[in-house]
């Protein structure tokens, strides 16, 4: 085999002759350095990819791990917060239980039209529906919850009701405790009727403007309604007296008491002692003078003493 060897600045030519060995040489060094390059090709572009070492994978594991741990924790806290709202509802419908029998038995001990207070029974509510924009939707809140907050208004609206209720009683009980009726003593007997009558001290003819009710001195004197002592002294002609306001126009008076138990100003209740029966002042024996006034005018006791309370 021959080899021409050309030089480029002189243009000259040089000829070399292989044997068997430099040809098998030269062969081989050809051969060789095209999968020389390939291997070297092949090696370097697995080396530049492999991007997940020991280390990244372990991260992605651990990250993997308190994921798993995290969702496990929401689970719990959710099956937590559920159960909490079922207490939360037993408790609330066994308190609107406990509400509706409440409000039935006001109604029922008030004597009240039951149609005007309806426990037991969902409140009258209405109005037109807020029309939602085009491709607007309302929103739904989850079942529980409107239970929750239906259950809640019920109670609101069983609440409102009791209120009005309690200050419809109230007025009714204020209205009773002022309402004038019975007799202004525990025990003793009617003595001296209202009107005309013989004066016990002269003789003569003289207008008597209350009823007189005697007993055992010391005996309790009560008030015959509630209101506010507006005297409570010594009076002329009627000795140890006290006098109640009890509203609308009407005053009443009791007379000739050997002790009173309660003072200017005081707020005295339905057959509350005011007084101890005695004979101060003009009087003959233990006994209380009881005298009514409407508007200012002396009127009849009778028609109050014979009165049954409401």
């Amino acid at each position: 085999m021959k080899v021409i060897v050309l030089s480029g600045r002189e243009a000259k030519s040089r000829t070399f002759n292989l044997g068997t060995w430099s040809k098998a040489l030269v062969g081989l060094c050809v051969l060789g350095l095209p999968v020389g390059a390939f291997l070297l090709g092949a090696n370097l572009p697995a080396q530049e990819t492999d991007l997940f070492d020991a280390r990244t994978t372990n991260a992605w594991h651990k990250a993997l791990r308190k994921q798993q741990s995290d969702v496990a924790d929401a689970e719990q806290e959710a099956k937590e917060q559920l159960t909490a709202l079922t207490l939360k509802l037993g408790e609330m419908q066994a308190r609107l239980t406990r509400l509706d029998a409440l409000g039935e038995r006001l109604v029922s001990i008030a004597k009240l039209d039951k149609g005007e207070f309806q426990f037991g029974t969902m409140p009258a509510m209405g109005g037109p529906d807020a029309i939602a924009e085009v491709g607007e939707l309302p929103y739904q809140p989850p079942e529980f919850v409107s239970v929750l907050n239906g259950l809640a208004h019920q109670i609101d609206d069983r609440q409102s009701q009791l209120d009005t209720l309690e200050a419809l009683m109230s007025r009714r009980k204020l209205d009773d405790d002022m309402f004038l009726a019975g007799r202004p003593i525990k025990k003793g007997w009617m003595s001296s009727r209202y009107g005309y009558r013989t004066d016990p001290f002269n003789g003569n003819r003289a207008w008597h403007g209350g009823v007189d009710f005697a007993g055992k001195k010391g005996a309790d004197v009560v008030a015959v309604a509630a209101g506010v002592v507006t005297w409570a002294d010594n009076r002329y002609g009627y000795g140890q007296m006290v006098e109640i306001n009890h509203g609308n126009g009407y005053k009443t008076r009791y007379g000739h008491n050997s002790q009173l138990k309660v003072k200017l100003g005081d707020i005295v209740k339905k057959g509350e002692t005011v007084a101890l029966m005695g004979s101060s002042g003009r009087s003959t024996g233990p006994h209380v003078h009881f005298e009514v006034y409407k508007n200012g005018r002396p009127v009849n006791p009778a028609t109050y003493i014979r009165r049954t309370g409401r």
